[in-house]
């Protein structure tokens, strides 16, 4: 079976975007299993966001809005003391892949959601917990996963993955075949664009495939 590497980030406002165009390809590739890996964006920030910062952010978010038509709330730029460190709700996707692998996309997407619509704080572990159990997760078996060092420790292990692959941007989308990975995007695009790369990484995979044997 193909798998579909996601490189991203639940505090990513382009990957919030993204997040229909890669759910509809998923519906109509079922034959591709999804892996989640978390980047770090800002992960072990501990700085509270400057006023720059914030507009900077809130540039950015309008503009995600007009591309996908995703909702935003803009509550979470008011606070005065906001650190935008996004390892714990990276943790939180790697506590839910390790807990039940087929719910973490939905967890992912809930996480985005509560932050980015709803305003909630998600570097805070009772609100990721609390999300996850809205997600069909056990809140106390969550929790107590969450503040592990192997959860600690396996957030890192993707984070230094995706840097040794040179990832920088997020959404990154690749395919990967056997131990090969193509590159499908790094950066926003419609589902109709991704289908047109999927379809033309295979052909060139099948003509590489036909000119070996021959």
């Amino acid at each position: 079976m193909a798998q579909l590497a996601y490189f991203a980030d639940p505090l990513c406002s382009w990957c919030y975007g993204f997040g229909p165009e890669a759910a509809k390809i998923l519906e109509d590739h079922p034959e591709l299993e999804l892996e989640l890996v978390m980047g770090g964006l800002r992960a072990f920030n501990t700085e509270v966001m400057s006023a720059a910062f914030k507009e900077m952010l809130r540039e950015h978010w309008r503009h995600v809005a007009a591309a996908s038509g995703m909702p935003f709330s803009e509550a979470i730029l008011e606070r005065a003391d906001f650190v935008y460190d996004t390892e714990p709700p990276c943790r939180g996707v790697v506590t839910a892949r390790a807990l039940d692998r087929a719910k973490a996309f939905d967890y992912f997407k809930a996480v985005q959601l509560a932050f980015y619509r709803d305003a909630r704080e998600v570097t805070d572990a009772s609100v990721l917990a609390g999300v996850a159990v809205e997600c069909g997760y056990d809140g106390a078996e969550f929790a107590r996963a969450f503040d592990s060092q192997p959860m600690r420790d396996a957030v890192r292990g993707d984070f230094a993955r995706t840097q040794a692959l040179g990832i920088a941007g997020f959404p990154t989308l690749a395919v990967g075949y056997g131990s090969a990975l193509y590159l499908v995007t790094s950066g926003f695009v419609t589902a109709d664009v991704l289908e047109h790369r999927l379809a033309e990484i295979e052909r060139l995979l099948l003509e590489q495939s036909v000119a070996q044997r021959v």
